[in-house]
């Protein structure tokens, strides 16, 4: 765009030679001679304001050029402060955020990943694959390590246990884990029957043994806990399971109002998160969620088309369709994005404003100048034009008066 308006410029200048050659000729050359005459001068203008706003014209040190290398602080500061007042106060981000609905774009997206083909789904595919392969990973799953832990010692879980327990008992929720304990024993009263008939038979007299009564207790004994698990299976109110609710109750109490048993769950939970075993299990979580996340960057279409896929476009349908959850999902957003304005809002302007400070004259001047510098020389190429037309205007006034 720059050779454009230069170029017509030029082209301004040759006509206008050849039309002060040729002026006597015919008196419509005149127009042709104040069009370009004109025209040289709006361009010239325009090429001296353009220019004077990143270097100065011809080298010369006119006052007020080089505007912009001049002023790259004032600017930083101009900037940084446009950002922060238009779009990292919270108010401004929670204001534009009620108006971005992010559960149903991203409901559409899982729901047809398919309409995300093409240059921008690789690119990105490409460019997350090559981060977690650059990321030190050890060091990364430490990291993430270390956080979760200093997240966890800083959070009391047992008044988190305890209401969830509660809430849990008032919506008969634990019925199913009763169900399965029962049911659990009852497998195990199978499965250890040999082993409860060689107890008796060892803790039983000689007597017994040899009347074979320890086999008849023994039987009347599995027999027993065969009928008592059975009942408790099959009755909801069984006096066992009375004793069992009322015992998760009073436990519920305690991990919410019993100093003692919450000292012994933090005392138990620290001691969890010191044990070296649990930091080698994380990381070996953290290791494949890289490595699944590493292969749906590198191949989406191969890992969508699988079961996973499948789920995702369900969970991309459920978006869509429940209202409630896209609400739910939506307010989640808002909050995070209006707490990381809140939160790193001031960060990202003084990193904005530094950054720019940090450039040198050259730096600045020409990545202002190749964002903007296109537009820039189509103001030249118009304020030859309208110079042009100007000076036909004054030449038509001057010949008619």
């Amino acid at each position: 765009m720059r050779l454009v308006a230069t170029g017509l410029l030029v082209l301004m200048a040759a006509i206008f030679l050849a039309a002060r050659q040729f002026d006597h000729l015919h008196p419509a050359i005149g127009y042709i001679r104040a069009f370009s005459e004109a025209a040289m001068v709006g361009g010239l203008a325009d090429w001296f304001a353009v220019t004077a706003l990143f270097r100065h014209p011809l080298h010369l040190p006119i006052p007020h050029t080089a505007i912009i290398p001049r002023n790259k602080d004032r600017i930083a500061g101009t900037l940084a402060a446009f950002l922060r007042d238009n779009f990292l106060i919270p108010r401004v981000v929670a204001r534009r955020m009620q108006r971005v609905d992010v559960a149903r774009a991203v409901g559409r997206w899982l729901a047809d990943p398919g309409a995300g083909r093409g240059r921008l789904r690789a690119g990105i595919g490409r460019l997350a694959a090559d981060m977690l392969e650059a990321l030190d990973q050890e060091r990364l799953g430490g990291m993430a390590k270390r956080a979760l832990a200093e997240r966890l010692r800083g959070l009391e879980i047992a008044p988190l246990l305890g209401r969830a327990l509660e809430t849990a008992m008032k919506e008969n929720r634990h019925r199913p884990l009763l169900d399965g304990i029962v049911h659990w024993a009852a497998k195990i009263l199978d499965a250890n029957e040999d082993m409860i008939r060689q107890m008796v038979h060892e803790r039983s007299g000689s007597v017994m043994r040899w009347t074979g009564l320890d086999e008849t207790l023994a039987n009347k004994i599995i027999a027993g806990l065969a009928k008592l698990i059975g009942d408790m299976a099959e009755d909801a109110g069984h006096p066992l399971r009375t004793k069992a609710d009322e015992g998760l109750a009073q436990l519920a109490h305690d991990l919410q109002h019993d100093p003692d048993k919450r000292a012994r769950v933090e005392a138990f939970k620290n001691e969890l998160l010191d044990n070296p075993a649990l930091g080698d299990w994380w990381l070996g979580v953290w290791e494949s969620g890289r490595a699944a996340l590493l292969r749906l960057a590198r191949d989406p279409d191969r890992v969508l088309s699988g079961e996973l896929g499948g789920a995702l476009r369900q969970l991309g349908e459920t978006l869509q369709g429940d209202a409630r959850l896209a609400e739910t999902i939506n307010r989640f957003v808002r909050r995070a994005a209006v707490g990381a304005a809140s939160d790193y809002g001031d960060g990202i302007v003084r990193l904005v404003s530094d950054t720019i400070r940090g450039w040198d004259a050259q730096t600045i001047t020409g990545r202002l100048e190749n964002a903007v510098g296109r537009d820039l020389q189509y103001i030249r190429i118009n304020g030859t034009l309208v110079g042009g037309l100007v000076g036909v205007a004054i030449h038509t006034a001057d010949a008619v008066l």
